[in-house]
Order: structure tokens, then sequence, then C-alpha cells
């Protein structure tokens, strides 16, 4: 195994606080010492269907860890994800179905899986253990917080002073988020900076199960492309791992300079090279596109990264005009699509649940007019103009 400061120096690289001082490298002295690996936890509750790049920092984290030997642990929060995670949030959140939470949770696999190794990782789901959970386990494991370390929680505090309401399935997140380590056996839990509460409260549970508490280490949040706010879908900032290559391409394009450095910071395999390189005479936009081009290829390969750059200098360096692309369709017999389906046969989505989401974002317009349900009845006729986005348009063919 690599040698212990060799894997700090690694393991602390961007990191924006590892707790308790000195755990992480006590850690890793008892595993070299012992030849095995560390559990290396990270857990995504599936409240979306997309994973964007702001989960991505902290995954790149897992991977790095994972080529160091470590085992990495990949949990879906199935259980979790119908309490909703308070963390960040003003008002209680509204709590999601089963069903819901599955069908988000059915593309977190295969998002992850750009970025970390699918043999080297293990995949759970935490209602494994939760669905199992007894009234009498559920009371022990409530046992372990008093309602004065919950409500110093800032989120609570906040929420409390304002006389705003707090549910009391919302004290159970954490609690359960912490149960996960106990199940887990974590040795270190990562997380971003928001999760820094929920994550030192595993350590407290653990202990209390006769657990070697985790280390807690903690990546910092990646602003949206607005540059203010936290990355996130409902904010409407995202840049997701699964959209098309030239959406990634074209949001990263579109960030401010400063934007840039701090994405090339968090994100770039090489980070620290763009800002000499513009000192250097490197122009700004050569820079967002050597950026935009490196995150591209990671999620989607090379050709297409190139494409996405071929698209951007054709549409918006060259200024040639948006002319829509001609696409011809195969109607069914009665002649009629839904709306979804004809976003698939078209090809601006790859399945029937990805059309969903971008009719649900409002990204999608039939003759500039945004449409809403994705089971409404198309007649797919001769020169309808289909838009997704500001990048994607389509004039259709009919093939009866």
């Amino acid at each position: 195994m690599i040698p212990v400061q060799e894997q700090m120096d690694i393991l602390s690289r961007g990191a924006l606080e590892v707790l308790p001082a000195g755990g992480l490298e006590k850690k890793l002295t008892a595993a070299v010492a012992e030849d095995r690996p560390l559990r290396i936890k990270f857990g995504a509750d599936p409240s979306a269907p997309d994973l964007h790049l702001g989960h991505a920092v902290v995954i790149h984290k897992l991977a790095e860890f994972q080529r160091l030997g470590h085992q990495v642990i990949f949990l879906i929060g199935d259980f979790t994800g119908m309490i909703g995670d308070p963390t960040g949030k003003s008002e209680t959140r509204v709590a999601l179905t089963r069903e819901q939470v599955r069908e988000n949770a059915t593309t977190y696999e295969e998002q992850v899986f750009r970025i970390l190794d699918r043999e080297k990782t293990e995949v759970r789901f935490n209602s494994e253990w939760m669905d199992a959970m007894t009234a009498a386990d559920m009371i022990r494991l409530c046992g372990h917080m008093t309602v004065a370390q919950m409500v110093e929680r800032d989120d609570f505090a906040k929420r409390l002073a304002s006389g705003r309401a707090i549910g009391i399935h919302e004290f159970l997140y954490p609690l359960v988020q912490a149960y996960d380590s106990v199940a887990l056996r974590a040795d270190v839990e990562v997380g971003g900076s928001d999760q820094s509460f929920n994550l030192l409260v595993g350590r407290e549970v653990q202990r209390g199960y006769d657990c070697a508490p985790q280390v807690v280490l903690t990546m910092p949040l990646l602003e949206g492309t607005d540059g203010e706010k936290k990355m996130s879908k409902s904010l409407g900032n995202a840049i997701g791992i699964a959209d098309p290559p030239i959406d990634v391409f074209g949001k990263l394009m579109s960030i401010s300079d400063d934007l840039m450095l701090r994405y090339e910071s968090l994100l770039s395999a090489s980070p620290g090279e763009i800002e000499p390189a513009m000192a250097g005479g490197l122009h700004p936009i050569e820079a967002k596109k050597r950026l935009a081009g490196e995150i591209v290829e990671r999620f989607h390969g090379a050709e297409a990264a190139a494409g996405a750059r071929r698209h951007f200098e054709e549409r918006f360096q060259a200024r040639k005009a948006f002319e829509p692309e001609e696409r011809t369709v195969d109607l069914p017999a009665q002649g009629e699509l839904t709306l979804g389906r004809l976003l698939v046969a078209v090809g601006f989505a790859k399945s029937g649940g990805e059309a969903k989401r971008l009719i649900g974002q409002g990204a999608v317009r039939i003759d500039e007019v945004v449409q809403e349900d994705p089971m409404a009845s198309i007649e797919a006729r001769e020169g309808l103009l289909l838009a997704v986005g500001k990048r994607r348009l389509a004039r259709i063919h009919v093939k009866a």
C-alpha cells in the first residue's frame, strides 16, 4: 500500500475540513500496518433523477480513495430520500414516495460509474437495514441525540427563531444517516461542507453502538452557473453529469472567468494550470474551451467532446445562423405520438424518463410554445418545429 504521507498529500488536497485533526492519518497508518483498505462512505439521496457537477466534486475525492486501494461505498438513500434532508432548507421538504425515490435512483448507479470504477465500488441502499428496523430499534437510535443538540443545528435554529415549523421526522434524518455509518462500518465519510452536522452526528452514533467513530472529510460546495448559489437542479443553475455534451460544453462556456478558475480548482484533473496559462497570453475563451472539453470528455468521451467544441465554435464563435436540423420521424399507424415519444424518436432524449425530465424543466417547445405534459398527444406534422433548450432545434419531416 502507498505510504501514509503520500496518501495524506493526495487525500487532503482540495478538502475543506478533515475531522478530527490527525484522525485520517491515524486510520491510514493502521490500515497500512494491517494491510487492509479503509471503508469510505458517501451517500446521495435520489431526491432528483440526475447527478450534477456539484456531486462530482465529492465523487472525484472518492475516486482518489479508490485509486489508493480503499473500499468505496456508494450509498443510495432510498429510505432517507423519503424523509428529505433538511440541510439548507428554510421549511419542511415535501416527502417523496417510495416509487418516486426508486425511479430517481435508477439513474444514479449508471451516472456515478462515469467517475468511479464499477468493479471496485460497493453500491448499497439504506432501505436494506432501515426497513428491518423495529420501533424499539428506532427509539434506541433516537436516544443517542438530544433535542438541544438538534436545535444547535444552524438550519433548525433559524427556523425556530423565525417561527417556521420543524417536523419531528426531520430530526430523524441525521440520525438515520448516522446509523448508515454503523451498518456499513464506515471508517471515513465524505460529503459537501453543508453536510458537516450530519457527518459529525455519525461519529456520535457510532460510539453509541460501540463502533470506532468515522473520520469526516468535507469538500467545498460548487457554485452553480449563476456564480452565486450552490449548484442545484431546483435552482436551474446545474450542469448534469448526463446532460447532452453540447449542453455541458455550452453551459461551461457561459460562466464567468472567475468561476472558471473555481471550477478548474475543483473539477480538473490538473488544477492550477489555467491561471498561469492566461498570464502567459492564453485567451479566457480558449481557457474555458480547454476546461469544458476536459469535463465533457470525462463524462461522454473524446469524440463527444470534440463534437461539442466544434458545435460551439460553429454556432456561436463563427456567429452562424442557428438553422434547425432536418429530422425525419416514422409515425405510428394512427399518425400521432406522445410528446415524450417524439423527443425520443427525434433523438433529443435517450429514454422516456429523460424526456419527462426535460419537459418538467420547461426546456421543450413546439413552434415556440413551452410544453408541460410528456403524455400530450402530438401530431408530428410536416414542418413542426421542435426545440429543447437553446441549442437543440429540429424541423420535422414526416415519413408515413
